[in-house]
């Protein structure tokens, strides 16, 4: 679950359809949890300087600031869940995560049979951990609400990721 904050639900970034649709995917994230699937929760994490870093001279809307209210969870969180702090879009730790756990199981990668992947800011951040996830773990199976997009889109969304693009 990829940064599913009150910052991006009812904040500084709010987002109408994140506000209609958090309640069901608190209860779908919950029932993941009661299926026993693992859960990685990432959490968009950001110093009280964000404005002066790379990120916030491009987006320059103080948000998921470390500490205050607009950094927590939306409510989406279940009792047993790994949740990873990322100071950027995607989480180079991610795949790091799901290793661990993977080894404190015994199992090995093959042994994943699907990642899904859900959150509200799809130009930015979950296609970041998308495609960071895609990375490690080229052979598994990655499902997400994201549909599959025209060239211009993925051209788009690298822009949002302060990608320059030539």
């Amino acid at each position: 679950v990829v940064d599913v904050q009150k910052d991006f639900i009812t904040g500084a970034l709010a987002n109408p359809q994140a506000q209609a649709n958090v309640a069901h995917l608190a209860e779908t994230v919950k029932a993941h949890a009661r299926a026993g699937h693992w859960l990685f929760l990432t959490r968009d994490t950001h110093p009280d300087n964000y404005l002066v870093t790379r990120e916030g001279r491009h987006l320059p809307v103080e948000h998921c600031i470390e500490g205050e209210d607009g950094w927590n969870f939306a409510g989406t969180e279940p009792e047993v869940c790994h949740i990873v702090n990322k100071p950027s879009f995607g989480s180079y730790m991610l795949p790091s995560e799901i290793l661990d756990e993977l080894m404190a199981h015994n199992k090995a990668v093959d042994d994943i049979e699907k990642i899904v992947i859900y959150g509200y800011c799809t130009d930015i951040c979950v296609i970041s951990n998308a495609m960071v996830l895609r990375a490690a773990f080229p052979e598994t199976e990655i499902e997400s609400g994201v549909t599959p997009q025209s060239h211009q889109t993925a051209l788009d969304a690298m822009r949002a990721c302060q990608f320059t693009i030539v």
